[in-house]
């Protein structure tokens, strides 16, 4: 296929022919991998600016996203791109092969480290989803920031850079700059950009940030990043978000208030799951909207199935279109494996071949978890409708799920069917989603309230 980037595209690819270090912070469906790719082949094969070049990936993009753009367009097929996944033998036979382009899985970047020592071989980097580097205690971040100064080129791709606020910019952004821009210390960022407090009675420290910091750290990286909208530049099918609502039968509405009013749950075999905390709590309220509930031994116990029989129902009424469902705990996967009418055609995400066959419409119902399958994958070609069986913690996952769909080679509007039960706590985790302020300390403290407010009544 031939390549005919939009304006803004070129715009990004002079940028990362030219700038050594730089984030390119583009919304989902901008093209990130075609316009990171067309730069490296220019470096590599034109100005000789780069010799070896390391992808960092999640595992489901690793396997699959960055070979598949590579051979998608005529200007880089003659791109060899190495994949290193699998057992140790295979990861060092893959990494033994000549090719212009090494793709590994983020899991395995501290492996991967400690393989070559300072023998580090590549001299360019790129990182796809960089946002899987904001903890800076993380030891993949510890690992890779040893390695930094062998690493003449970066380039950090991500649309979500600060899902929980700028807190989670910093080790981002230390990897690109190497400390420059936000200083070479986590104590000095948080220094400069936050107010501490004490945040429990076991005297553990929270930040708040500090007023004008997200303006001041803007300015200070606007030379190294560069930051689109895909609303901005895409000509996008409507994405319509629909609420299946969800009516618990009593038994089922009478375990969840005995939950959430008494922080426990007495199951009919005479066990007891118990919710030590708030985000316990939530986690468990999570579970029984769904339908069931682990225990202490990782058991699940079933409670009802009214969710199970709301998506039986929105499966029906889509009179054979395909869809992409995503699901939050194992209980919920093995319960609609076990629910689905066995005439459907039924996968679940797991392997490349998933990918291909879903887009080729030998697919009808795709089950997939948030986590897995929500960075770098194209799903856009196999269908347009999406069932969110329960809803999860993190914004950025739910973003980059619905973009799986909601992206550039999409043909028809987007219908995104939230499976959501009346006063419940998945609810409560859709209302935030929309307010764009999913944290866990945001959660819970609606939690609180729920729970004062049933006491109040009580």
């Amino acid at each position: 296929m031939r390549y005919a980037p939009h304006n803004y595209q070129r715009y990004c690819i002079d940028r990362v022919i030219s700038q050594p270090e730089i984030g390119l912070f583009l919304d989902m469906g901008l093209g990130k991998s075609s316009i990171t790719l067309t730069a490296v082949n220019e470096l590599l094969y034109n100005r000789f600016q780069a010799r070896k070049v390391l992808v960092i990936a999640p595992k489901k993009v690793a396997e699959l996203t960055w070979t598949t753009e590579a051979k998608k367009w005529d200007h880089l097929k003659h791109l060899r791109v190495s994949v290193c996944l699998g057992s140790e033998r295979d990861r060092i036979r893959a990494l033994n092969k000549p090719a212009d382009i090494y793709v590994i899985n983020r899991e395995n970047v501290s492996w991967l480290v400690g393989h070559y020592g300072n023998d580090w071989p590549f001299d360019m980097l790129i990182i796809d989803e960089l946002s899987s580097f904001k903890s800076h205690s993380a030891k993949r971040f510890k690992d890779l920031k040893k390695v930094r100064p062998h690493i003449r080129r970066i380039v950090g791709l991500t649309g979500t850079p600060a899902p929980n606020g700028i807190m989670d910019l910093w080790s981002q952004v230390y990897l690109l700059d190497g400390g420059k821009r936000l200083y070479d210390s986590i104590t000095k960022f948080r220094a400069r950009y936050f107010d501490e407090y004490q945040a429990d009675a076991y005297g553990r420290r929270g930040y708040s940030t500090k007023a004008g910091a997200f303006e001041m750290v803007s300015r200070n990286i606007q030379d190294l990043c560069i930051s689109m909208k895909a609303a901005d530049y895409l000509e996008l099918p409507d994405l319509i978000e629909h609420e299946v609502w969800v009516a618990l039968d009593d038994k089922a509405k009478a375990a969840y208030r005995e939950m959430e009013k008494q922080m426990i749950l007495s199951l009919p075999e005479g066990e007891e799951i118990t919710a030590m905390n708030g985000a316990a709590l939530s986690n468990k309220l999570l579970q029984l909207c769904n339908g069931a509930v682990y225990d202490e031994n990782g058991e699940y116990h079933e409670v009802h199935n009214c969710k199970i029989e709301a998506m039986l129902e929105t499966i029906e009424q889509l009179h054979g279109q395909r869809v992409l469902v995503f699901y939050s705990f194992k209980h919920d996967k093995d319960r609609i494996l076990k629910a689905l009418p066995k005439s459907l055609r039924i996968r679940e995400l797991k392997k490349p071949e998933d990918q291909i066959d879903w887009n080729n419409g030998e697919i009808d119902v795709l089950l997939a978890h948030p986590a897995s399958a929500g960075h770098g994958l194209n799903l856009q070609e196999g269908g347009n409708h999406m069932i969110w069986f329960g809803l999860n913690w993190s914004l950025e996952l739910y973003q980059q799920a619905v973009a799986r769909l909601y992206r550039q080679g999409q043909k028809e509007k987007v219908i995104v069917h939230h499976l959501l039960v009346k006063g419940g706590r998945d609810e409560d985790v859709a209302a935030a989603i929309r307010d764009k302020t999913v944290t866990q300390d945001e959660l819970i403290a609606r939690l609180k309230a729920r729970i004062v407010e049933i006491r109040r009544l009580n």
